[in-house]
């Protein structure tokens, strides 16, 4: 075993689906492996204010199958600064935590930088519906998102047949377009328009007209929130085409709900690792996936890395919606 005899393990950021899932798998694995395990409630914010309790094994009982987080999340002006980051590592060093596992998005895990440029030892977890950590081409909670999008976009394709309309529907994702690109293809969209692509709105109009002289009787348009405007989108297209246009921000909706079997398996998988890389005192990670395996890398590489949409994937939409 390495020096590391208690671990503390937090979530921050926006909350994820499968966020339950890698709590559990992170302390199971170190209790099992005769470790400590300290819970911080409310993210960085909870932290600073010493919200902290010993998790035992029976505590993330019945987690497995629950969205959000347990541990709950917010957000901390206080820990945005170089005091704020300093008071962080003596509250963490006073109730005897040797090592941090935090489970986040993109701000938490630079969080997780800043405690570790401090010199205190940490573990990243991508939790983040959003899909956007460049190191890791999936992150927990993506999955259960889409799927929750997916289902109600099915819905509003119903109603928008039988009033021969256009949906906008606004997805979330802040400025990463994977939600968005992926629902286009899974959901039969006319059009997904997302921050990393330029769009032609003529081009939009077009494919709207030409379906319509074709038959058609529906028509979807994925918008990511990075771009926006549905309100102004669905006038501009009613205006130039004539055809019914409404718009639809499904919003929180996708952030909740029961992890996928996806979201649980790869959380746990997630988990696992991380306390593995601190049994072999390997610190100072984020943990990823790469071609579909578990990895890891040194959280400056890891931060730094960028991701990409799939412009495949729009070529595809593009093709299908004939």
């Amino acid at each position: 075993m390495s020096e590391t005899k208690t671990i503390g393990i937090l979530t921050s950021g926006g909350d994820a689906p499968g966020m339950n899932a890698a709590i559990r798998s992170v302390a199971r694995t170190a209790l099992n492996l005769g470790y400590k395990v300290m819970g911080i409630k409310r993210g960085y914010h909870g932290l600073l204010k010493g919200e902290i309790e010993e998790l035992t094994s029976r505590m993330v009982s019945d987690t497995l199958q629950r969205g959000g987080t347990f541990l709950q999340t917010a957000r901390s002006k206080s820990f945005a600064t170089d005091e704020g980051v300093t008071k962080a590592v003596e509250i963490l060093k006073i109730f005897g935590i040797d090592a941090l596992v935090v489970i986040g998005g993109d701000g938490s895990l630079k969080g997780a930088r800043d405690i570790a440029n401090k010199g205190f030892p940490v573990i990243g977890i991508p939790g983040t519906i959003d899909n956007d950590i460049g190191c890791s081409e999936y992150t927990i909670g993506f999955d259960t998102a889409m799927n929750t999008a997916m289902e109600a976009i099915d819905k509003i394709r119903d109603t928008a047949s039988s009033h021969e309309r256009c949906s906008v529907v606004e997805v979330m994702g802040r400025n990463a377009g994977h939600i968005a690109l992926n629902l286009g293809l899974a959901n039969g969209a006319e059009t997904v328009i997302i921050p990393e692509m330029p769009y032609d709105m003529d081009d939009i109009k077009r494919t709207i007209i030409s379906g319509r002289n074709r038959g058609k009787k529906h028509y979807i348009i994925i918008l990511s929130e990075g771009v926006g405007g549905g309100q102004a989108l669905c006038k501009d297209i009613e205006e130039a085409t004539g055809v019914e246009s409404r718009a639809s921000i499904l919003g929180y909706i996708q952030r909740g709900g029961s992890p996928t079997t996806r979201d649980r398996v790869i959380a746990s998988q997630m988990g696992y690792h991380a306390v593995k890389l601190l049994e072999a005192g390997s610190y100072n990670r984020v943990v990823a996936m790469k071609d579909s395996k578990i990895v890891d890398y040194e959280i400056n590489e890891a931060l730094d890395m960028k991701k990409g949409v799939d412009e495949d994937i729009l070529e595809l939409i593009r093709t299908l919606s004939i």
